[in-house]
């Protein structure tokens, strides 16, 4: 009776697992099918006043009992795309992060925080200058490429084992070191001194407050962040998102997409079926270099699909002509 009972419950699940195919699944006993596990990319709106945690926690108690984590932190009082990656799609948060981040964020010149937003205690510049528009464009121009940029003292990095912020809190002095983060534009929406608005384009890492307090400084002032929306994360964007509210166990299944998106900038390699047994045992498959996209290059990783087009693992070329399996979804 428990085994029926658990086949019921994972019934609307089976069409979310993204690592069998659909004949695959109709093949597995009613035990076996009751044990899949959930598996796949909730594109959620992270509205604000919400921690991301906040927002996995929602997540979690509706897919639980399976992992849950999220992609890329959004501060509280930003609004947009926040990627959830459930079951074993978590092992693939890494390439989620990594992806291409768009903005809108609108910045107060001539004021300064603690936590380079409003949530701290905001100080305003006494006899700050007002910049003209020429002078704002030859500024943020020297912020478009490859960057130093220093992380904000109120941010979750952790230093020896404890979050930063935490330590900031405390009165306690945080220095962090300059990391090179991409920006690749930075292009001003509207300007009406002295509020900011802007767009941007940028790469894993990159903290909105801190070019906000990087861009007063070099204007020979102060700056703030006021508003920051993620439009968009790679593929996943803000229009397509599900909002918080409309995601229950019964639209679960609308709103899961497949793992193979959270790989979209990898190129993909269809495997056979020989290849995927040998995969799915940790083997090795042999492939000729011109497949590869670099050869024997430990570095270059491939986007390895099964037959019926959904991603079974994340190879990469360990010898010449030999790849191996670095995260194995099966």
């Amino acid at each position: 009776m428990r085994n029926v009972q658990r086949y019921e419950r994972s019934f609307v699940r089976h069409n979310f697992n993204t690592h069998r195919s659909i004949a695959g699944r109709r093949a597995e006993s009613a035990d076996n099918f009751a044990l899949m596990a959930l598996s796949g990319i909730i594109n959620v709106y992270k509205p604000g006043g919400m921690t991301s945690r906040d927002v996995v926690d929602r997540v979690k108690w509706i897919t639980r009992p399976e992992k849950v984590g999220h992609a890329g932190t959004l501060d509280p009082l930003a609004t947009g795309v926040l990627v959830i990656c459930v079951g074993q799609v978590t092992r693939l948060i890494q390439y989620v992060q990594r992806l291409r981040k768009s903005y809108s964020a609108k910045f107060l010149l001539g004021c300064r925080s603690d936590t380079d937003d409003l949530e701290g205690e905001v100080v305003t510049v006494p006899g700050a200058p007002i910049p003209t528009r020429a002078q704002l464009d030859e500024v943020l121009a020297r912020f478009v490429g490859d960057i130093q940029q220093r992380p904000p003292a109120h941010s979750a990095i952790k230093i020896a084992g404890r979050r930063a912020y935490k330590l900031a809190r405390r009165g306690e002095i945080v220095d962090l070191a300059a990391r090179t983060v991409t920006i690749h534009s930075l292009d001003v929406r509207r300007y009406e001194y002295p509020e900011l608005e802007v767009d941007i384009e940028c790469g894993s890492g990159t903290y909105v407050r801190a070019l906000a307090r990087d861009i007063g400084e070099a204007l020979g002032t102060a700056a703030l962040m006021l508003a920051l929306h993620r439009s968009a994360i790679g593929c996943f964007r803000a229009e397509d998102a599900c909002r918080l509210e409309d995601l229950t166990s019964e639209t679960l299944e609308k709103h899961i997409q497949p793992a193979i998106r959270a790989v979209s900038d990898l190129a993909q390699i269809a495997l056979t079926e020989v290849e995927q047994e040998e995969v799915r045992h940790g083997r090795p498959i042999r492939r000729f270099p011109t497949t590869t996209v670099g050869a024997n290059n430990p570095l270059v990783e491939l986007a390895a699909v099964d037959s019926a087009g959904q991603l079974a693992a994340i190879l990469y070329e360990k010898h010449p002509d030999e790849l191996w399996p670095k995260i194995n979804l099966w």
